[in-house]
C-alpha cells in the first residue's frame, strides 16, 4: 500500500508510468477504408487496452476488419512518440501520422479483379 493514497503500490506505479500521448504512423498507401477504422472511437480504445508498454520504433501488426468480403486489414502502425510515461492507458491521447507506403493492401481486393483467384 502507498501510504500517500492508501492504494496498492502498483496501481500509483501505472499512473504514473501512463502516457500522456503517442504518435502511431501507418504507411501512406493504406485505403481510406483502413484509415477510417483506425481514426475511429472503437479502434482507439482498443490501442488504449491492448497496446500496453510501448518503445518508439516499435511496430505493431493491427487487425483492423475484414470488410463487407472477408478481406483481412492488418495494419502495420509504428510508434513515433511517446510523451510522459511508457504505458498505453485509458487516459492515453492516441494521434496518428503517415509514412512512407509499404505496400499494405485492404479495400476491396477480394472482390476486385487483383483478388485472389485460387
Amino acid at each position: 500500500m502507498s501510504p500517500q493514497n492508501g492504494r496498492p503500490a502498483e496501481d500509483t506505479a501505472a499512473s504514473t508510468d501512463t502516457a500522456r500521448r503517442v504518435v502511431l504512423s501507418y504507411p501512406s498507401d493504406l485505403s481510406t477504408w483502413g484509415r477510417d477504422k483506425l481514426d475511429g472511437s472503437p479502434f482507439r480504445a482498443y490501442l488504449r487496452k491492448t497496446l500496453g508498454r510501448v518503445e518508439v520504433g516499435e511496430v505493431t501488426e493491427q487487425f483492423t476488419g475484414v470488410g463487407c468480403c472477408g478481406d483481412t486489414l492488418d495494419v502495420p502502425l509504428r510508434i513515433e512518440s511517446v510523451e510522459g510515461g511508457r504505458r498505453v492507458g485509458e487516459s492515453t491521447t492516441i494521434e496518428y501520422a503517415v509514412r512512407d507506403a509499404c505496400g499494405v493492401e485492404g479495400g476491396w481486393r477480394v472482390q476486385s479483379a487483383s483478388g485472389p483467384t485460387a
